[in-house]
């Protein structure tokens, strides 16, 4: 009887709007918020419908905002992705009143010819489809991953990775990543023949094929005849894409270049012809798109002759099976042919695009397109051309250019479909685990050693310089004009971005750990110590402020002395935490401990950082059901702050400073990935230490008088302000312990220092100011650093947000301000447990959710270290 109700109950998917008006909206954060024509917004709550109006989250800006319901047009989920990442409001416009072309756009197949816009609006280069869809975790926006082609190679910004993920194999400098409004169909026109390419010419009786490259006409010529530029498969060109000093496109070598008037080019026949896109409603407004659109017949293709089929006396390696003649094949798009110029052979460590993967996870990993394999015993020798699937075939499959001709052999086709060029009868198509490497040549290399490379002439691009003089650290916008941009702060290499964070963090703009540059020490003994102190000053610290840089060689010098230090190796390769970099640097530069931490029956201990510990106090109250704020449902996220952390700690561990530190580093309570102890961590911007040193005058809490004792159990009372400290005077104490409901606690008397003390007690408390973030996500560790006074000043430090080239390229660390952030950590914990995590922008969620380390510091007392 229960099914129906339950099933009613289920949740629909969030509808997705468009603001059609300007409007302006209050936000109780934000203050009064203009909400422009053209936003997005996505409903918040289902469960609240109201008549006249939504809550509803805007995708431009993250805001949770209530807009009426009259100002709200209702768009399909399927265009959102498309239109998000388009800056231009009038232009998110003019798209969505085309939802056809945006279908049509979003599903355009691998290898795609495009026009892009690049540089100036106006401007538009030759490019080809790689991949379309979103460039981080979480995302719905959809980019069109693109490798520029023609006069266009050399002007992209990547070899088809994004921070760090590949997505698609380029050369470097050809990958672009660019919303829906910058592509357009390209189609290159031979009389009645549209788009050709490839094409195919007639030279002295002899058919060449090939690819156009320019289509046009000539520069100052008067006619307007129409003259093709061709990339040949063949050396049988003699022209290198320029024209009376004007480049038409790119040729790498004359020898496979040709131009010729279009009369003398001809499309290449293919036996079949691509499917139809779908048609659907020309509507914005709920358009119903089928998964299942049924494409218009086309004729029969003409029976091919079977390629696969080996002689008798070479079967030991089977060939495919034809495919089943009652299923239309489905093929895998073909890898553009190889061309005399210098392409990236893609690695199996790379990612690839779509669900026909050059690169099977069932491969040999070590063969690639490219590789000199063999086949059958006596064997076949040739080359890889192209990896991928056919449709009657479940496994892997290569397509081979053999050296000698075979009869059974295809041109690179297989039945009508081209996956690679070569001669004819040279074409064969086997399982890839069916091949192997030619064993008439050595066994490649073994991979390159990147502890060595990094020290080797291969980062000469990328070196940084000694900076000698000491060089204090620059604040506000002359910080953020410091580090700010692309190729700043220090460039990770090799699992180093436990040290290229921590290092930043503690030296981009505070010097409250400068001392340990110049701690002295024996030279003459400790030349270790003398070494790595130079190093961490004048190759790292000094230039990092003096230039916004630093190498990766640099910091790869320090690792490896901190290797040589240390039994445990693994510092020039491994993982590492920040924690143990930091206790094994200044182990080997042989400094005095920051901390010095007494308990009450012990000695003063000594330690680099303090690990917090969770309080036992109960989650925070759940938030009223209406509120502004965007919430969490069922339950509001659980939120602890750095200074309750310390607080709790401490006076459950019965510790106390035995100094004031100059300068604190806190660990944050975490398990592992998947166990952290809170939702959100709220670094405390400014945090009291006050009550927390040893042999010091303490305030009562309730009355100011000097303190004579404190009480552990009254910190978890709820009846009187839980999670402070509680510390009282003789009176109070009296008073506060005189209650049946606390006549078991047991306060403890704490020493007044300088004898007794009368009278209310009035001076200055202790404080220390956050000025970095430490955080960690997936292993890889990031930070937020504080560069100025104002709340906005915040900068996000990644030392591999960005690589060229692929296994044996460089990282590229970025620095970026990030003034968001700032608004949050102004919130007490109760107000940030109201907050719903997912309205977050992704900076803010990783400062508050995955800090791993807070770094406090005393810039006064640094002074006297």
């Amino acid at each position: 009887m229960s099914g129906p109700p339950e099933q009613n109950r289920k949740r629909r998917p969030f509808k997705l709007f468009l603001i059609s008006t300007d409007l302006q909206v209050q936000d109780d954060l934000e203050g009064l918020v203009l909400l422009s024509r053209g936003f997005i917004c996505q409903e918040q709550d289902q469960g609240r419908i109201r008549k006249d109006a939504l809550w509803v989250k805007v995708l431009d800006n993250g805001l949770m905002v209530k807009i009426e319901k009259k100002y709200l047009l209702e768009i399909s989920a399927d265009l959102v992705g498309l239109v998000e990442p388009v800056s231009d409001l009038e232009v998110r416009l003019n798209l969505l009143n085309n939802p056809d072309n945006l279908r049509q756009l979003a599903s355009l197949p691998n290898n795609a010819p495009l026009w892009v816009l690049i540089g100036g609006q106006d401007e538009l280069a030759e490019a080809e489809l790689k991949y379309i869809g979103p460039l981080s975790g979480g995302s719905s926006a959809l980019y069109f991953g693109v490798e520029l082609k023609g006069s266009a190679v050399g002007r992209g910004t990547c070899n088809g990775s994004f921070k760090g993920v590949r997505y698609f194999s380029c050369p470097d400098a050809c990958g672009l990543f660019v919303p829906v409004s910058h592509i357009r169909l390209r189609h290159c026109f031979h009389h009645n023949h549209p788009k050709v390419q490839p094409v195919c010419v007639s030279l002295d009786g002899i058919v060449h094929g090939g690819e156009v490259r320019f289509c046009g006409a000539l520069p100052g010529r008067s006619s307007s005849s129409t003259y093709v530029g061709v990339l040949l498969d063949a050396p049988a060109g003699n022209w290198d894409g320029l024209y009376k000093e004007h480049r038409l496109c790119h040729i790498p070598c004359h020898l496979y270049g040709l131009l010729l008037p279009v009369s003398n080019v001809f499309a290449e026949q293919k036996s079949q012809h691509p499917n139809p896109l779908p048609q659907v409603p020309k509507s914005i407004l709920k358009p119903a798109l089928s998964p299942n659109t049924k494409q218009a017949p086309t004729s029969p293709a003409p029976a091919p002759r079977m390629p696969l089929v080996l002689p008798a006396k070479q079967a030991l390696t089977p060939p495919l099976p034809p495919p089943k003649p009652t299923h239309k094949p489905v093929l895998t798009r073909p890898l553009p042919p190889p061309k005399p110029q210098n392409l990236t052979p893609v690695s199996a460590s790379e990612h690839t695009n779509g669900s026909h993967s050059l690169l099977s996870p069932l491969r040999p990993t070590e063969l690639e397109v490219g590789s000199m394999v063999e086949v059958n015993d006596p064997p076949l020798f040739g080359v890889i051309r192209w990896i991928g699937h056919l449709g009657a075939v479940k496994e892997p499959v290569a397509g081979i250019e053999l050296e000698q001709e075979l009869s059974a052999g295809t041109d690179g086709s297989y039945l009508g479909e081209r996956h690679f060029r070569c001669p004819a009868n040279k074409g064969l198509f086997v399982k890839l685990r069916n091949c192997r490497r030619d064993s008439r040549f050595p066994v490649p290399e073994k991979p390159v050693n990147q502890v060595e490379r990094c020290n080797s002439i291969a980062f000469a691009d990328w070196g940084s310089e000694r900076v000698d003089e000491h060089t204090p650290p620059v604040d506000g916008d002359e910080a953020r004009q410091l580090y700010e941009g692309s190729k700043r702060g220090i460039q990770g290499h090799l699992n180093s971005c436990y040290l290229d964070a921590t290092l930043f963090s503690l030296f981009c703009c505070c010097s409250s750990a400068d001392w340990v540059l110049f701690w002295p020490f024996d030279a003459e003994t400790d030349q270790s110590s003398k070494h790595a102190q130079d190093l961490l000053r004048c190759e790292i610290v000094n230039p990092l402020r003096r230039n916004g840089y630093v190498c990766a060689s640099k910091t790869m010098a320090l690792r490896r002395l901190l290797e040589a230090a240390n039994i445990d190796a693994g510092f020039t390769n491994q993982e590492k935490d920040p924690e143990e970099f930091l206790n094994k640097l200044f182990q080997l530069l042989r400094v005095e401990p920051l901390l010095k931490i007494r308990s009450v029956t012990q000695q003063a201990q000594e330690c680099h950082l303090y690990q917090l510990f969770p309080p036992t106090l109960p989650a925070s109250p759940a938030p009223p059901v209406d509120s502004p704020i965007p919430m969490a449902a069922p339950a509001s996220m659980r939120v602890a702050s750095v200074q309750s952390l310390l607080e709790s700690s401490f006076l459950h561990g019965g510790l106390k400073f035995a100094e004031a530190p100059s300068c604190l580093l806190l660990l944050m309570p975490r398990f592992g990935k998947d166990f952290k102890m809170f939702d959100a961590i709220l670094p405390s911007l400014s945090l009291d230490i006050t009550d927390l040193l040893d042999d010091t005058l303490r305030q009562c809490s309730i009355c100011q008088a000097v303190a004579e004792w404190e009480c552990v159990q009254c910190y978890e009372d709820l009846d009187i302000t839980p999670g402070q400290l509680k510390q009282y005077c003789q009176t109070c104490n009296m008073q506060v312990h005189s209650h049946r409901n606390r006549a078991s606690h047991n306060p403890v008397k704490i020493a007044v220092p300088q004898g007794p003390w009368s009278g209310p007690l009035h001076h200055t408390r202790q404080r220390m100011s956050l000025f970095a973030v430490t955080c960690i996500e997936t292993s890889h560790y990031v930070s937020f650093v504080k560069h100025g006074p104002q709340a906005s000043d915040w900068l996000f430090f990644d030392s591999m947000a960005d690589r060229e080239g692929g296994e044996n390229g460089f990282n590229i660390p970025q620095v970026r301000a990030c003034p968001e952030v700032g608004r949050y950590l102004g919130l007490t914990e109760e107000e940030l447990s109201r907050v719903d995590a997912s309205s977050l922008r992704e900076s803010t969620r990783r400062l508050l959710c995955d800090s791993y380390m807070c770094l406090y510091h005393s810039p006064e007392l640094s002074l006297y270290k």
